[in-house]
């Protein structure tokens, strides 16, 4: 009986649960840490005064079977060169573990060792490794709907948070989506950037946008030309409705429909400002008018508009010549009345 008694004392002090002089304490007991990043482990451990800490273990709790085993970090491939003992041989047994993993998940135990007695913690450090999670709700609206970003991880408590969209800072998590929202949001712990979360995306419908008309032939058209008029945009999704109209004594007269108005074998009534109104199942847009003039192509009246600006140069070369010569005739009495005075006081000085 004394035999057993003595063997329970033994094993209830092996344990740490029979003398406060032993004690292992974790600052945090619960640490949550995003996948790839590093966690520290902060503890702290007390032994009787006089013994001396010979050497210090961590250790992971995991399931062999069916069978609760404690093994020790050391021991375990995957920790090789992940983990860093912050502590000492004193009173500090922190740890930090590295790139942590999705499987670094679980629990943790210290021991350490004195002359006298191999002291294991009984409660353990529980880590959670988690991923960032972003959720863009919804994720397809109409411009001018509302957007909420929200980021989500399993941990309780979670620090502030920063958006990103396409790597570009994001003001508010709740905003009426526009045009230009259309992209990849994804997030981050502040402090923790390097971190994100996977993007996802936010699609935003809008009606036509940047409504214009490219002209071809775009130089001087003459009759008999074919003239094409294109109607561009930027549509989210693709416009499916073009029409075009013409500005008829200040009444828009509909003068077709499709992308592209080809006007062939022009003349002179095709003249004009023609503009296009461009549709999608969100809404419409319109173009500016375009001007389209159309020239006559009789001969005679081209080589009077030729004879006309050939005149024009000639009237302004002859005035241009005229005004030197009436400059240059002014200024002759004078030179010449200057150039004597000079040549007469030279003359006298000589003499």
């Amino acid at each position: 009986m004394e035999w057993i008694t003595t063997v329970l004392v033994f094993l209830i002090m092996r344990e740490g649960t029979g003398t406060s002089y032993y004690k292992v304490t974790f600052e945090n007991p619960d640490p949550c840490a995003l996948k790839g990043s590093s966690v520290a482990f902060k503890c702290s451990y007390s032994f009787n005064e006089g013994e001396t800490v010979l050497q210090t273990r961590w250790y992971k709790g995991d399931f062999l079977g069916e069978i609760w085993r404690r093994f020790k970090l050391s021991d375990l491939p995957s920790y090789d060169n992940r983990t860093e003992y912050l502590g000492d041989r004193k009173h500090d047994c922190s740890i930090a573990i590295h790139d942590v993993q999705e499987n670094d998940t679980g629990h943790y135990y210290f021991r350490f060792d004195t002359e006298k007695i191999g002291f294991r913690s009984k409660t353990s450090v529980q880590l959670t490794v988690t991923e960032l999670i972003a959720s863009v709700y919804p994720d397809r609206v109409r411009a001018g709907e509302d957007v909420n970003l929200e980021c989500g991880t399993s941990c309780q408590q979670l620090p502030s948070i920063k958006w990103f969209k396409d790597g570009r800072p994001v003001d508010k998590p709740v905003f009426q989506a526009q045009a230009v929202d259309s992209g990849n949001y994804s997030c981050v712990i502040e402090g923790q950037e390097s971190y994100k979360s996977d993007p996802m995306t936010l699609v935003v419908q809008y009606a036509p946008l940047n409504v214009s008309i490219e002209m071809s032939p775009s130089d001087l058209i003459v009759e008999g030309s074919n003239v094409s008029l294109t109607c561009s945009d930027t549509a989210n999704p693709a416009a499916d409705k073009y029409t075009w109209y013409k500005d008829v004594s200040s009444s828009m007269l509909q003068v077709g429909s499709g992308q592209v108005l080809s006007l062939p074998s022009v003349n002179i009534s095709h003249s004009g400002i023609y503009l296009c109104r461009v549709w999608n199942s969100v809404g419409e847009g319109n173009s500016m008018g375009v001007l389209l003039t159309v020239y006559e192509t009789d001969i005679h009246h081209l080589i009077l508009r030729v004879g006309f600006g050939f005149k024009v140069v000639i009237v302004l070369l002859l005035t241009m010549i005229i005004i030197w010569a009436c400059k240059k005739t002014r200024a002759s009495p004078v030179d010449k009345e200057e150039h004597s005075h000079v040549y007469e006081h030279v003359n006298n000085v000589n003499g």
